[in-house]
């Protein structure tokens, strides 16, 4: 059965049409997959399970409407959704699945990530990362007003920013080492992730040189973008890709 990958909608109150493209593609694909996976920043910005904007009732019914319809759905938490947690998961009928899950696609291992974690060339992030991430910090952020909670995300947000101006491109990429490092300890030959916004198919060779593949998801922008996967053959949709689309022949 096909299964679809997708990651970093960055859904936004502030821009409807997104959120009405998101449904809309979704409800499409409703027919043609068994499996859904969204692998983290699914919305823009999370300030609790309990604060979820009104906005996005269409998204969360849409949701509802596949896992009614049968189709397994899996989130992931992204570095700007976080704080999205079981409670969410639950309303839609969802799995949430942690950053560095495993499965079998195709029979070939493969480990999905959001993909902040590979980025480790940009310092000051993953020091960052370490702090959002601990539980108890997270537990005390949601104890906070939602007054105090934007407050906070909008610090944040604005903070990225400002430091964003003066970091390369590269530095913000993931490190290839890490993407060796991280496949070869986990013993899989295919990697999915999103988070750099940088669609593509990428060969890697292992230390036990092994050939394996690493797909980056596309960021969806005001278009699509998304993963294909069946028994035979992965294809990745993307309108900056040549010809809008790859393909990797698994089998």
């Amino acid at each position: 059965m096909t299964k679809l990958f997708i990651s970093d909608l960055h859904l936004n109150p502030a821009k409807p049409e997104l959120t009405t493209l998101a449904c809309q593609f979704l409800q499409q694909q409703s027919d043609a997959v068994s499996e859904i996976y969204i692998l983290g920043d699914i919305f823009n910005t999370w300030l609790g399970d309990d604060l979820v904007p009104a906005e996005f009732s269409d998204f969360t019914d849409t949701l509802r409407s596949l896992t009614k319809a049968g189709i397994n759905l899996y989130l992931m938490v992204g570095n700007r959704d976080f704080m999205l947690g079981k409670a969410f998961a639950d309303a839609v009928n969802a799995t949430l699945i942690k950053d560095g899950f495993e499965l079998d696609l195709a029979e070939t291992p493969t480990l999905l990530l959001h993909g902040d974690s590979l980025c480790i060339d940009d310092v000051s992030y993953q020091r960052y990362r370490k702090v959002v991430n601990n539980r108890f910090l997270q537990w005390c952020f949601l104890k906070l007003p939602a007054r105090f909670r934007q407050k906070i995300s909008d610090k944040i947000k604005q903070q990225s920013q400002q430091k964003k101006q003066y970091k390369s491109s590269q530095i913000m990429d993931v490190n290839q080492a890490e993407v060796e490092k991280v496949m070869f300890e986990s013993n899989v030959r295919l990697l999915i992730h999103g988070h750099t916004h940088r669609p593509a198919i990428h060969q890697v060779r292992l230390r036990n040189n092994q050939d394996a593949y690493r797909i980056v998801l596309g960021d969806w922008e005001n278009k699509v973008s998304y993963l294909l996967v069946d028994d035979q053959q992965l294809t990745l949709h993307d309108h900056r890709l040549d010809n809008q689309q790859q393909t990797l022949r698994l089998r």
